[in-house]
């Protein structure tokens, strides 16, 4: 099939077509990228919403009844499109993705209006693989309505995900030692929605409590600090905005995922958060942030690349070995290698 036929089975809901093209953008291949290029024009238009969180909050057991709640609203609602990209740790053996948590997505396999595909870090930070952005805008061009996007729980990394989503989820857990590990992890600041999943536990309160004590801590973009119980708007040091998107007030949801429980609440608080960006502008600024994102790294990695092949050979490696004899410095050596080039 050529690259013209496999974009044009993509856009018509192809669902080979739509794996196939998804292998091609995970391993970075000529007809991958052409096809991209092509699907391209047809993105923009599916809301993306991360899911991050410890390792241990359950949140492929959240994604799973977030799907189904999507593909069945209940009466009088439209069902939507549901894809659901899982980035899983990357097999020490294999390289491929280790796919455990998937097994709980089972359910959803039959249903035609759903897609799955699991991806592997393959050594990447944050818990994002860096062809993530692309799988996510074929799903896009495919005509998905939601794309959930559950990240590895990678830590402090994890922020990467903001990077990426319109709307990010931060799943938090009573129970798993510590009441405020999302301020520690570095993530409960990016969170446009607070869930603290497996509410049955011991320790709801507590971990809720510290949550909500802890918001006004967080510094997210624009800062936010309460003055005489208003909040106020500091400018932030960040670049990833030209302009502060508006105020919105993080809500705190508790569910339940294995039984359900808390999911219509929690569509309503994503649903909102939707409606917010679209109100007053900030779906397109963070539309904007997420394709500079995008491009800054796809030129980076460009610019390494084409940086390495423009090296002679053999220059490389003995940089590195005088690095590791001592004899010169990190910022010696890329001066060292830098004036080769240029």
């Amino acid at each position: 099939m050529s690259e013209l036929d496999l974009a044009q089975a993509v856009l018509a809901g192809d669902r080979l077509a739509l794996a196939r093209t998804l292998s091609h953008v995970e391993n970075n291949t000529t007809e991958g990228r052409s096809t991209l290029s092509k699907l391209f024009a047809h993105t923009g238009h599916a809301h993306l919403v991360g899911v991050t969180g410890a390792s241990g909050t359950g949140k492929s057991s959240l994604v799973n009844q977030l799907a189904r709640y999507y593909r069945h609203p209940g009466e009088g609602l439209l069902p939507l499109r549901v894809a659901v990209v899982a980035v899983d740790p990357t097999s020490p053996f294999t390289g491929g993705a280790i796919l455990g948590d998937r097994i709980r997505m089972r359910d959803l396999a039959g249903d035609p209006g759903v897609f799955i595909r699991s991806m592997a870090t393959r050594g990447s930070l944050g818990g994002i693989a860096s062809t993530t952005a692309a799988v996510v805008q074929v799903l896009d061009a495919a005509k998905f309505d939601m794309i959930l996007i559950e990240t590895v729980g990678a830590g402090q990394s994890e922020v990467e995900i903001a990077h990426l989503a319109h709307t990010t989820l931060v799943v938090e857990a009573p129970g798993l030692g510590d009441d405020i590990q999302a301020i520690k992890a570095g993530i409960l600041e990016i969170a446009d929605v607070l869930v603290v999943n497996k509410a049955d536990l011991p320790g709801v309160e507590n971990t809720e409590r510290a949550l909500r004590g802890s918001l006004d801590l967080a510094h997210p973009l624009p800062q936010r600090i309460r003055h005489h119980g208003q909040f106020e708007t500091v400018p932030g040091q960040d670049d990833r905005i030209e302009a502060a998107e508006p105020i919105w007030e993080t809500p705190i949801i508790r569910t339940v995922a294995i039984e359900g429980t808390g999911i219509p609440e929690l569509v309503k608080a994503i649903s909102d958060h939707r409606t917010h960006l679209d109100a007053t502008g900030g779906w397109v600024l963070r539309e904007r942030w997420r394709l500079k994102t995008e491009l800054d790294m796809l030129l980076t990695n460009r610019l390494v690349e084409g940086f390495y092949t423009s090296l002679p050979a053999g220059v490389y490696d003995n940089t590195l070995q005088d690095m590791l004899e001592r004899r010169i410095s990190p910022y010696q050596a890329v001066e060292k290698l830098i004036e080769m080039v240029i």
